[in-house]
């Protein structure tokens, strides 16, 4: 350790600490502007100087290193001179609009002042050389001011090292007076550039502000959590006359102040005046608004009906997109009121296969990792997910740790952004993920690279296992996904000779009829080279929906009880019978996509649509409708009308999350608090308030709730990993991860340390088994669907936003030009994608990076659905739809 004395106090810190930071970590603060986080500073604003007992000149405490016996001294009378003097400097070309600038009270100079120069002084400074530049305002969501710009290069390094997106380009102070993008094109024409709007939050002052922001007036700050991806994350509203006007982050939380284009700008739904603010009732065909107590009445009457017909005849969706509470009691009212298992949500469609695989594998089928630990992995395996796109904080890390000296694999058919920074890209067919595992494992069964210790001390399985792998080759499992073997055992090879690896995936290995084999893969290969257990190791299923962890973990699935215990098994049945003070359903629950079927052919009487809509985001989106055109009576609960209320009986308004008051699970299990922002329009209702109106009616005990914090109490008494979770720890700032098993734990920040969660790890065989669908004469391309970065889910929020409608508007195909011109297709012409379940037309997209037998088309766009076209046999175990491999043909 070094030892040193600041301002007379004395310290030791690490070698390499520079004067800044060890300044810093006794609550000295030192005024700095162009150093930037852990990144090499520059020191070329001058603002961070001190004094150094010895040296004739002023040191700059952002590079200079501390040394044995250093004494420092931070507030003289020099060292506020010299730094008057670097601040006229950086002022002497800044426009002065205070009033009315984005960063008014926030500005760096603002802040900085008391201890510097008074506010006249360095404003008549600053106009004196001030001169009017062009704002570019080509950015749909934001301006840059060069009139404002002090150069600081903050921007620049936050492109460049957390975002990793290099869109600006580096520049000489001396000579240039603005900051360019790297091609010189305005900021809303380069395509690099993603709107993350990351920019924004380090600039200090108002040369990079939202177009949206409201000038000096009175706000509220309040923190929450996004409404968007399963990132989760931390989000600071600023509200004015109960609207919000700005969104931003703050260091630390998951994000550590990172957002993407939704999280900061897209929260125009919020206030929108689409926004369902009264309950409405057909009646003659048509929706009409009708008071809570009709809508109540009615709903009770038509599920009273209902329930007299068996459990079979009542079904409900839950939803990914509302709170823990509010899942917990929606599934506890289908079970109790509704006398039915049959409840289920979007898990379905998008993890239910890592729910069933990683539970055979491990014993738990959740992300075994945080989101934190990727900072120490040494390689990251991708595959089935566009992270950069669907999860664009974590792709941010991934990319961070690369530039960090990390390796990186991608295993994708389509060449997404991460392919460009691999070490190892693979470039696989559609549907062939469990081929790809198995011959990773091969090549490194081949080269002796497998963890013996490991498997022999913590799985079982592992000689069945062998056997089964002793039956395929590397060479084979390339030739079924269409890669080179060498590059295949390059691949293995790297992945097991690192210390720490993680792989990630998504939906593009879930969303198959044999997704659940392709989950167990990513497990096997995890044991199979001893990364699991432990820091900077394991199996991450990235969550799409912001809580789509934390409804399945409340049971929202109809064969699981909170907290994954089982409806089949009679003693968890038995307590929650005692804890509820009912008698539960015995029957088998039935899938989201069984409970469509049975509305179809009139099984089901009753279903209750909480904040779902299948009408676009369930395959077979044609069979859906029709469905839903026969059933006998439908509740919709949600925030605006959507294509599922066309064909609702009763529409129930909700609140949306800046409205409650809650909490989300992200997809790294950490339980975060939600806090209401802003007042919800008309008579709009919390969702688990809505549904104890109901029970009440019903004359159904335990729903009288007078708070989402009792809410949380409940579900902690009942479910076993959040046994020491409450809202009153959360508002204290614990942070805290499931399991959870005692009021003074954090929780695990990985899984399986020492033990899996099934006693032993399993190694299950997968072998692969093509896709049902096959490109035949009749259909020659397969169609992969997926998501987009600009938009969430069914567009039903995303799409309020002006901005991201500007950007990603309407739908589109994207197909391989050389195929388009085998076709006699141009980029942008409208054309009739076709598969065996539905038709739709679309205008197309050229990407390079797409095999040429493959399309692509992202799903939520109702009025163009890419969901017409999907369908199929369902996974056998976890009764997920492959949405990845439709056979289509195009025609103009």
């Amino acid at each position: 350790m070094v030892n040193l004395t600041i301002n007379g106090q004395n310290i030791s810190v690490e070698p390499g600490t520079t004067i800044l930071k060890a300044a810093s970590s006794i609550g000295i603060e030192i005024p700095t502007l162009c150093s930037f986080k852990d990144f090499t500073p520059v020191g070329t604003c001058g603002m961070c100087v001190v004094e150094v007992a010895g040296s004739k000149e002023f040191e700059k405490a952002c590079s200079t290193p501390v040394a044995e016996g250093m004494v420092v001294d931070t507030d003289t009378f020099a060292v506020r001179n010299e730094r008057r003097k670097a601040m006229k400097a950086l002022m002497v070309d800044h426009k002065f609009d205070c009033m009315a600038c984005y960063k008014y009270e926030a500005c760096f100079f603002v802040e900085n002042n008391a201890n510097l120069i008074d506010y006249d002084t360095y404003k008549a400074v600053g106009t004196e050389g001030y001169a009017d530049r062009p704002i570019d305002d080509s950015n749909p969501f934001y301006t840059y001011d060069p009139s404002k710009c002090v150069l600081c290069g903050r921007c620049i390094k936050a492109c460049d090292y957390l975002q990793c997106n290099h869109v600006l380009a580096a520049f000489d102070p001396e000579k240039d007076n603005i900051i360019k993008t790297v091609n010189d094109l305005p900021r809303g024409k380069t395509t690099e550039c993603v709107s993350c709007g990351n920019c924004i939050a380090v600039c200090p002052t108002g040369a990079l502000a939202p177009k949206k922001f409201k000038p000096f007036s009175y706000a509220k700050q309040v923190q929450t959590v996004c409404p968007y991806c399963g990132v989760g994350c931390t989000l600071n509203l600023k509200v004015v006359d109960n609207k919000i006007t700005d969104v931003f982050s703050t260091e630390g939380n998951v994000n550590d102040n990172l957002l993407c284009v939704k999280g900061r700008f897209a929260y125009d739904f919020v206030g929108s005046p689409d926004r369902l603010t009264t309950p409405l009732i057909r009646k003659d065909g048509v929706l009409q608004e009708a008071t809570w107590e009709e809508a109540i009445t009615l709903v009770a009457k038509k599920l009273k009906e209902a329930k007299t017909e068996g459990p079979q005849a009542v079904a409900g969706f839950s939803s990914a997109r509302c709170t823990n509470e509010d899942n917990y009691v929606f599934q506890k009212f289908i079970r109790t009121a509704g006398e039915t298992n049959n409840v289920d949500h979007c898990a379905r469609l998008c993890h239910a296969s890592t729910v069933a695989g990683l539970a055979k594998s491990f014993g738990s089928g959740a992300m075994t990792n945080s989101i934190e630990e990727i900072a120490v992995m040494d390689v990251m395996l991708v595959s089935g997910s566009n992270t950069t796109e669907t999860h664009p904080v974590i792709g941010a890390k991934i990319k961070q740790r690369k530039a960090q000296g990390a390796a990186l694999i991608v295993a994708e058919p389509r060449k997404i952004e991460l392919a460009n920074y691999a070490d190892v890209y693979l470039q696989i067919k559609p549907g062939t993920n469990v081929a790809l595992f198995n011959g990773l494992m091969r090549a490194i069964l081949d080269a002796g690279l497998e963890d013996k210790t490991f498997i022999n001390e913590r799985t079982e399985g592992y000689e069945a296992f062998l056997e089964f792998m002793n039956t395929i080759t590397v060479e084979k499992c390339a030739e079924i996904c269409g890669v080179d073997p060498d590059e295949m055992r390059k691949a293995g090879v790297l992945y097991a000779t690192k210390d720490k690896g993680g792989i990630f995936y998504s939906m593009g290995v879930t969303q198959f009829n044999t997704g659940t084999d392709g989950v167990m893969s990513t497990a096997n290969l995890a044991m199979l080279t001893g990364k699991i257990g432990r820091e900077g190791c394991g199996v991450n299923p990235l969550r799409g929906q912001n809580n789509v962890q934390g409804s399945c973990d409340m049971g929202a699935l109809p064969g699981d009880l909170p907290g994954y215990q089982k409806t089949a098994n009679p003693e968890a049945v038995e307590k929650f019978e005692k804890a509820w003070g009912v008698k539960l359903p015995s029957n088998t629950g039935k899938t989201l996509t069984e409970i469509i079927d049975d509305v179809g052919n009139g099984t089901v009487k009753f279903l209750y649509v909480m904040g779902e809509n299948p009408a676009v985001s369930d395959p077979n989106t044609n069979h859906v409708k029709e469905a839903l055109k026969k059933a006998n009576f439908i509740v919709v609960q949600d925030i605006f009308l959507t294509e599922t209320t066309e064909f609702a009986d009763v529409v129930l308004p909700a609140y949306v999350y800046a409205e409650k008051d809650g909490t989300f699970t992200n997809t790294e299990r950490r339980i975060q608090l939600l806090r209401k922002a802003v007042d919800a329009p008309g008579t709009a209702k919390n969702d688990w308030e809505i549904i104890g109106m109901i029970a009440k009616e019903m004359g159904v005990k335990g729903f009288d709730f007078t708070s989402a914090a009792e809410i949380m109490d409940e579900i902690a008494s009942v479910t076993p990993s959040y046994t020491g979770v409450s809202h009153e720890r959360l508002n204290n700032g614990d942070r805290i991860q499931w399991p959870c098993l005692s009021k003074d734990s954090e929780g695990a920040k990985f899984l399986h340390a020492g033990k899996f969660t099934r006693g032993l790890g399993a190694f299950m065989i997968a072998d692969y088994i093509p896709p049902e669908d096959q490109a035949d004469e009749e259909y020659p391309l397969i169609l992969m669907t997926g998501r987009i970065l600009e938009h969430y889910h069914t567009r039903t929020m995303t799409k309020r936003s002006p901005g991201i409608e500007e950007i990603a508007g309407d739908a589109f195909v994207e197909i391989n030009p050389a195929k388009a011109l085998e076709l006699g297709i141009e980029e942008g012409d409208i054309v009739n994608v076709t598969s065996p379940r539905g038709s739709v037309s679309v205008k197309t997209r050229f990407n390079e990076g797409i095999m040429e037998n493959n399309l692509f088309m992202p799903f939520h766009y109702g009025e163009s659905g890419a969901n017409s076209l999907t369908g199929g046999a369902v996974d056998p175990i976890a009764k997920i739809p492959p949405f990845k491999v439709s056979k289509v043909c195009v025609t103009k």
